[in-house]
């Protein structure tokens, strides 16, 4: 019965709140985007700054190595970003000459020689992989927090799952702002949080068999998700809103950025 009540907080938890999200955040994306991109970034960062960084330095766990943890986090995604960049830099190069190959042949076929200009979409922005990471990591950690919370009592089990679902809601939205941006297709970037928001239910799962012998890590896995987070919102996201612009256009790019803060601390306070 226990484990049966572990799926089901962590199913509703860690997909239902991305689903929640998704209806709160994306019918807004299209006609404000820029502003969901300030929004994103808050909540990344206070996602990170707020609450799960709190959270694994009130542990037991030592402060030198939580640090060392959020810098190895941060290369370690630096160099998962110029991955995917060299990645998809070698795919578009690739295309550019199968085109000229195809396009040479064509011209020769007709005997001319027409100039030919074409513009290239230099395809989707990185930091996409880094935030399903992140969110991963996140939810097997909250995975584990609802296990040990039912297997404690199943009514605090029911608040737990309720206090993740409400928190995960504003930080999904920037979640999804974030892998519509760099991958221009709603519907996948929809299906790509939900997947990573079902290990939730893995780490709840592993959590019931291996409760004692994780709690000593939960701190790591904390802080692991927080330079994920970190990375996104001030290696993609911030650069993307340096730009100059009027006074009134200004002033709301940093309202959605403290509008995106503010929900989730005020949330996570809530929850709390």
């Amino acid at each position: 019965m226990t484990l049966i009540a572990i799926l089901i907080g962590t199913i509703a938890a860690g997909v239902g709140s991305v689903w929640l999200a998704a209806l709160l955040g994306m019918a807004m994306l299209a006609r404000y985007t820029q502003h969901m991109l300030s929004l994103a970034a808050g909540a990344l960062m206070a996602t990170a700054f707020m609450h799960l960084l709190p959270e694994a330095f009130e542990s037991e766990a030592g402060a030198h190595e939580l640090f060392a943890m959020l810098l190895g986090g941060l290369v370690f995604f630096f160099l998962l970003d110029k991955a995917e960049l060299w990645h998809h830099g070698h795919e578009h190069n690739q295309d550019e000459a199968d085109a000229a190959h195809a396009h040479g042949h064509a011209a020769h076929g007709h005997g001319h020689g027409h100039a030919h200009h074409h513009h290239h979409d230099h395809g989707p922005r990185s930091g996409g992989w880094a935030v399903l990471a992140g969110d991963s990591v996140h939810a097997f950690g909250d995975g584990i927090l609802i296990a040990s919370a039912f297997m404690a009592d199943m009514r605090l089990g029911v608040v737990a799952a309720l206090a993740v679902l409400a928190h995960e809601v504003p930080h999904h939205m920037g979640d999804l702002v974030v892998l519509r941006h760099t991958s221009r297709n709603s519907r996948a970037a929809l299906v790509k949080v939900s997947l990573a928001g079902t290990v939730t239910a893995l780490g709840g799962l592993v959590g019931y068999f291996m409760l004692n012998q994780l709690q000593d890590y939960l701190p790591y896995f904390l802080v692991a998700a927080s330079s994920s987070f970190v990375y996104v919102a001030l290696a993609d996201l911030i650069p993307q809103l340096q730009k100059r612009l009027s006074l009134a256009a200004t002033v709301a790019q940093i309202a959605w950025l403290l509008v995106g803060i503010g929900l989730v601390t005020l949330v996570s306070g809530l929850a709390h």
